[in-house]
């Protein structure tokens, strides 16, 4: 019987097995931030145990609220910045270099093919995207990790994700993972791996993959993962190419990574995003979603065009175009956070920037904020916002608001008309 992707990868970095179903696993990166991580290095101070396996495979950042908005979370990011000291962790990335963790880490290329990586934050899932195994893990298990650099995991079930046609103007891969998490349900994938293939699956770039593997989480995914290819390595050149003398080298090495042909998975889905249409969230769980066109005219207060899941270059070129000339509607307030500084500066000398400032955008640093209702674009109670973020819980960007997610094109045409409303109006076929 053939394997998985995500099974070779625990085959070749299993270390142990102490009981059934239980599978040690050697890892290539523990990343960390400045929300969840604290509470680890305090636990680990507290036993003794202020130590760190590997500080090169170590990687922190201050991304969650920065810079700091009061005292507590100034704290957080000391506690943060002056362990790394300590440790000589020399990949952290401070404020003025920070940026939103899921998106500087794969700039940064500590993401690659075959890797093992986690941290406390869900949406470490994104870094399936490289075909790496990426879980986001608990205060113990990220503890484990920073001491010992090892996590255990059960062998995973992956469920088959077939795409197959062409996506028509106005939808984008947001709109893919929306209709998957709508089939699925938020428990279907639990303690699963998603794995994304077919023509479709191939078609898609390496940010727009990025976005679709960040939220497998929300159909309880452990991780979304993709089979590396030209594109992974064309990303990641830069990075690798001290290892490979061509990228044809980098990509005969990645395919003995590709599931094998008569691989077992638990279930096979096949979409054809050609039927979709652009798909918009309601209600308060990531599988409750309808087409924009259904929630047309559903009035917004705010938009927000950033996150770990819409924040980089091709979501704000995309966004851009649409608000390009154009003003937001006067009684919606809009706000676009670029995910790193290297994304900014790209917004900047394109003249992104400039456009979204023109049409009366908000333009912040790098950070994750917003997503979460802590900084940056918090929501009043009964505040309604169109987000490109990845979760619409009760709450979640601010106590008693309403979050539709949706593309980053469709939060643009949303900030345009002061409603949802069906984007591709605003796109060129």
């Amino acid at each position: 019987m053939g394997k998985t992707i995500t099974e070779k990868i625990f085959d070749s970095h299993r270390i142990d097995s102490p009981f059934e179903d239980v599978h040690v696993l050697r890892l290539d990166g523990v990343f960390c931030h400045e929300i969840t991580t604290p509470a680890a290095i305090n636990d680990l101070k507290a036993r003794n145990k202020d130590k760190v396996f590997d500080p090169g495979r170590i990687k922190a950042v201050i991304d969650h609220v920065t810079p700091a908005k009061d005292s507590k979370t100034a704290l957080q990011g000391k506690i943060l910045r002056d362990w790394a000291r300590q440790h000589g962790i020399k990949d952290f990335f401070d404020i003025g270099r920070n940026g939103v963790c899921h998106a500087i880490f794969p700039e940064k290329g500590f993401v690659r093919p075959g890797y093992t990586i986690i941290m406390g934050d869900s949406h470490t899932c994104t870094y399936g995207a490289f075909g790496a195994f990426a879980a986001g893990v608990g205060t113990t298990d990220l503890e484990v990790g920073i001491l010992k650099g090892v996590c255990s995991f059960r062998y995973p079930a992956s469920i088959r994700v077939n795409l197959s046609g062409k996506l028509k103007a106005g939808v984008y891969a947001k709109d893919i993972i929306l209709s998957l998490i709508s089939r699925l349900g938020v428990n279907g994938a639990t303690n699963k791996v998603l794995e994304f293939t077919g023509p479709a699956a191939e078609g898609l770039s390496m940010e727009a993959r990025m976005t679709v593997s960040n939220m497998a989480v929300e159909a309880g995914a452990t991780c979304g993962i993709f089979p590396p290819d030209e594109k992974t390595a064309d990303y990641l050149w830069s990075h690798i190419s001290g290892e490979y003398k061509t990228r044809e080298k980098a990509l005969a090495d990645y395919k003995t990574l590709w599931s094998d042909p008569d691989a077992s998975y638990e279930a096979v889905i096949d979409i054809d995003v050609s039927e979709l249409e652009p798909l918009v969230t309601y209600g308060y769980k990531p599988d409750n979603v309808k087409t924009v066109r259904e929630m047309d005219g559903t009035k917004i207060d705010q938009v927000y065009i950033g996150s770990c899941t819409n924040g980089r270059i091709e979501d704000l070129r995309a966004a851009a175009e649409v608000v390009k000339g154009k003003t937001i509607h006067p009684e919606v307030r809009c706000i676009v956070s670029p995910a790193t500084p290297d994304i900014y500066s790209k917004a900047l000398a394109e003249g992104l920037i400039k456009i979204f400032m023109d049409a009366g955008f908000c333009v912040t640093n790098p950070t994750c904020g917003a997503c979460l209702g802590m900084s940056n674009g918090v929501l009043a109670e009964g505040e309604v916002c169109a987000s490109t973020t990845n979760r619409n819980f009760f709450g979640r960007m601010g106590k008693g608001g309403m979050v539709h997610l949706l593309s980053p094109v469709s939060a643009a045409a949303a900030a345009l008309a002061g409603h949802i409303t069906n984007s591709k109006i605003y796109t060129k076929a």
